[in-house]
């Protein structure tokens, strides 16, 4: 019982602020407009460790490599939270294969997360397009909706591409997420 309380916590408070911090990274990295209810969230949330962070750790290429690192470390720790109290023994290369799990869990919610902005976004292009969390949205997905607009056609007023961008996406987590996450699981 205090084990399903462990994992609640943990469920609750690591693997959610670990998205946040992923989310906060590819917002920096696709530019996307911060001055909406979502992107203030974001930063209020994360600045307390993201600006300490930042200090030590400088950008790479114009990437926020300080909160990049933090998302993984926050998901290595949930991990290993998530082993200890599982009471997972350890048979193989403990660090690499954590660093590995973590980085393939890291891919995993970055797609989920882009499978949340495309189905928020076309659900919001029905009830009210104008909303302020918009732009957002269209910045986290329009780069990965463009390309696949010149290749689908819309059909009458419906734009098809958001519905084959979660395909691909559902197809990338089953196939190749799935094979490096059952090898890093090996590695552990």
């Amino acid at each position: 019982m205090l084990n399903e309380a462990l994992l609640f916590l943990l469920d609750v408070l690591l693997q959610p602020f670990a998205a946040l911090l992923l989310l906060r990274f590819h917002l920096q990295w696709l530019r996307a407009p911060l001055r909406n209810p979502i992107g203030e969230f974001i930063m209020v949330l994360t600045d307390f460790v993201v600006l300490r962070v930042r200090r030590f750790v400088p950008s790479v290429r114009g990437f926020d490599s300080a909160t990049l690192l933090l998302a993984l470390l926050v998901e290595m720790l949930y991990l290993t939270a998530l082993l200890w109290v599982l009471d997972t023994p350890a048979q193989g290369f403990l660090l690499p294969g954590l660093l590995l799990l973590s980085i393939v869990k890291l891919l995993k919610i970055s797609l989920y997360l882009l499978m949340a902005a495309v189905f928020a976004q076309a659900i919001l292009s029905w009830v009210n397009p104008y909303s302020p969390v918009a732009p957002l949205l269209t910045a986290i997905t329009w780069r990965f909706l463009q390309p696949l607009r010149r290749i689908v056609p819309v059909l009458g007023s419906v734009d098809l591409s958001a519905l084959l961008l979660l395909i691909i996406c559902q197809l990338i987590l089953i196939v190749p997420i799935r094979a490096l996450e059952n090898i890093a699981l090996g590695l552990l």
